[in-house]
């Protein structure tokens, strides 16, 4: 069992900084429940035009830096705050709440990335979150790029022990075609 240290906690994930040379030059990010906004920063350090969205947004000084647009949503309330919006790529990490989880593939526009990664079926052995609701049932992200027709380049239902012991599942896939932006070490 490791350890983990608060700067392992805001860190870019290991799946997105894997995944981001794909993301679109072009176009607006979405990094869907920002939390403290590792990922918007990050993204935004790259160059990449960003939207943080989260319920609390007062705390983050992220609204400074002129490549980051926040806004307050709530995500899980009676309507869904982003529709008939789009994005080039949408981040999410460690989130869940499925009666809205149809609408991120249909914001993609072309070409757009979907980069999620949270956690899954088993991870109560290991703390929270233990609640179903918020665990990704085995194949659940497979079945959603599936019936929104999105090319998986990247799957996983693994156990993690760095930053802390988790069940995660994640994934990266695109809508539509690449338009040659898979760098070398992920063809094959």
């Amino acid at each position: 069992m490791s350890s983990s240290t608060h700067s392992d906690l805001l860190d870019p994930s290991p799946w997105l900084r894997r995944f981001t040379p794909i993301l679109p030059k072009e176009g607006v990010i979405l990094d869907m429940a920002c939390g403290a906004g590792r990922h918007a920063l990050y993204l935004a350090q790259l160059g990449h035009q960003v939207l943080a969205v989260d319920r609390d947004i007062a705390s983050l000084s992220l609204s400074k830096l002129p490549l980051i647009d926040l806004e307050a949503h709530d995500l899980e309330g009676e309507f869904w705050p982003l529709q008939n919006r789009q994005f080039s790529g949408i981040v999410v990490t460690n989130y869940l709440y499925r009666p809205y989880l149809n609408f991120l593939p249909k914001m993609l526009v072309e070409g757009g990335v979907l980069i999620y990664e949270t956690f899954a079926l088993g991870n109560a052995q290991f703390g929270k979150p233990s609640n179903p609701d918020f665990l990704l049932q085995p194949g659940e992200l497979l079945a959603l790029a599936a019936h929104h027709d999105l090319k998986v380049l990247a799957y996983e239902d693994i156990y993690i022990e760095h930053p802390k012991p988790a069940m995660i599942q994640r994934i990266c896939a695109v809508k539509g075609p690449l338009k040659g932006r898979i760098p070398l070490q992920f063809v094959g």
